[in-house]
């Protein structure tokens, strides 16, 4: 199990304002903020899940490829759909607008985008679409 995943930004200031935008639909918030990095993660109600100070670390430095792909988990497919409206509302790139991916397994819905940094990032929900696709 992870406890958490770090990446590199190359405008933190942006960055941090792309994921507080993108990530707030899915529960998340920004946990931990030091002069270079911040960590965004969940509160379970009791305490926070996985690493106390966030489960996805941002970082400023200088991003070198391979770039990587982070997929977050979604309570309902209209979560995703307010992950991918936020996202492209920040300043994100589409990378595959929300729907049904059946590739992947019957109800398996999410979307795609790409950060500030070309970081391809998804939202999934695995309970299916909320209305009817």
């Amino acid at each position: 199990m992870l406890d958490h995943i770090s990446i590199i930004v190359s405008d933190f200031a942006r960055s941090k304002r792309f994921y507080e935008a993108v990530l707030h639909p899915l529960g998340y918030r920004l946990m931990t903020e030091l002069p270079e990095a911040a960590g965004f993660g969940v509160s379970d109600g009791e305490g926070k899940s996985g690493d106390p100070g966030g489960d996805l670390w941002i970082a400023r430095g200088k991003p070198v490829p391979p770039l990587v792909h982070v997929a977050f988990n979604a309570a309902s497919s209209d979560a995703v759909d307010a992950f991918h409206a936020a996202a492209l509302a920040a300043g994100g790139r589409d990378n595959g607008a929300p729907g049904l991916r059946p590739q992947y397994h019957a109800r398996y819905y999410a979307a795609f985008v790409f950060d500030p940094d070309g970081y391809n990032i998804e939202a999934v929900c695995h309970a299916g679409a909320s209305r009817s696709e």
